[in-house]
């Protein structure tokens, strides 16, 4: 290196977002590189904003349930009727979400000597939307922060409060593996309400938002996973047609993806000779002909509903 020239070296970090942090945790992919000039990557970055988006909805939920019931009802006004048991969790979610929202942005304040909008001294709901929105557009800077980190945390656990409070029913996720959109990094993940099977499960990618299966496609989609899988370690060119995937579902299974009834799985499996194996006294089908014969249609309309075709 001649004399005068000056060597630049960019250091890359680990992503310290909490869903790197959570996926890593639970024995998923490591974390991502953090976007360079900041400490979070694309994923976590862009799953905060959107967080923060969220919270003022999620806000005004909770609100609606202050009465004590536990589902959202009709806005009124007046507050809870006398006698009418108040929610304590509803309240304490909203006092969560005022409290971390003005802690952040007066660290924006100092840190960037600016002033709050005027908003943020309204009611309450009027100053969590602005809050919330004055967090989003000093995203960028709260990224390269040294607690970026901790405000991802904390977000995400507000929003996760928030929910558990409006619908109490535990999601169950399980991740899945690699998106296979092409050119995406992000993660699969699979949610599921295990008390309600029929409705379908969903899938998510947590890069973009607009990768996103429901559970009728899943099927499909294991396919295009297996398929990714194989062609990391098999030319595709070499790779035999036994070595196709196969994938078996019980009749469960099935209703609970496409959102039909457990009935109609089994008429479906007779009326199309769908192939079939039993193992420890359950019934498994081939999920190529669960496809074949399904794949064209849509989930069913949800709970006691009979899905197409059903």
């Amino acid at each position: 290196m001649s004399q005068g020239t000056i060597r630049t070296v960019m250091v890359l970090t680990a992503c310290e977002g909490t869903g790197c942090r959570r996926q890593e945790a639970t024995g998923g992919r490591s974390r991502r590189l953090a976007e360079r000039g900041t400490r979070l990557c694309s994923s976590c970055g862009n799953r905060l904003v959107a967080e923060l988006r969220k919270l003022p909805g999620l806000y005004e939920e909770c609100g609606l349930l202050l009465g004590g019931s536990d589902q959202p009802r009709e806005r009124t006004t007046g507050g809870p009727l006398p006698g009418m048991p108040f929610n304590t969790a509803a309240a304490e979610a909203r006092a969560a979400v005022v409290g971390v929202l003005r802690s952040w942005a007066a660290v924006v304040v100092d840190g960037r000597r600016i002033r709050l909008p005027r908003g943020t001294a309204h009611r309450s709901s009027v100053m969590v939307g602005e809050l919330a929105g004055f967090l989003a557009r000093h995203a960028e800077w709260l990224l390269a922060h040294e607690a970026a980190g901790d405000v991802s945390e904390e977000v995400a656990r507000l929003v996760r409060r928030a929910r558990r409070v409006i619908d109490p029913e535990p999601l169950r996720r399980v991740t899945i593996g690699t998106c296979v959109e092409p050119d995406c990094r992000g993660g699969l993940t699979a949610t599921v309400q295990p008390s309600r099977p029929q409705l379908p499960a969903e899938i998510t990618c947590d890069a973009d938002q607009s990768h996103r299966w429901l559970g009728h496609e899943w099927l499909q989609l294991s396919r295009r996973l297996a398929q990714g899988r194989r062609s990391t370690t098999v030319p595709a060119a070499s790779a035999p047609a036994e070595a196709e995937s196969v994938r078996w579902v019980t009749a469960g299974d099935v209703a609970q993806l496409w959102g039909i009834a457990t009935g109609s799985v089994y008429r479906h499996a007779s009326e199309q000779q769908w192939r079939r194996r039993s193992r420890g006294g359950r019934t498994y089908y081939h999920d190529a002909d669960v496809h074949r014969t399904l794949g064209g249609r849509g989930p069913g309309p949800g709970p006691g509903g009979r899905g197409r075709g059903a």
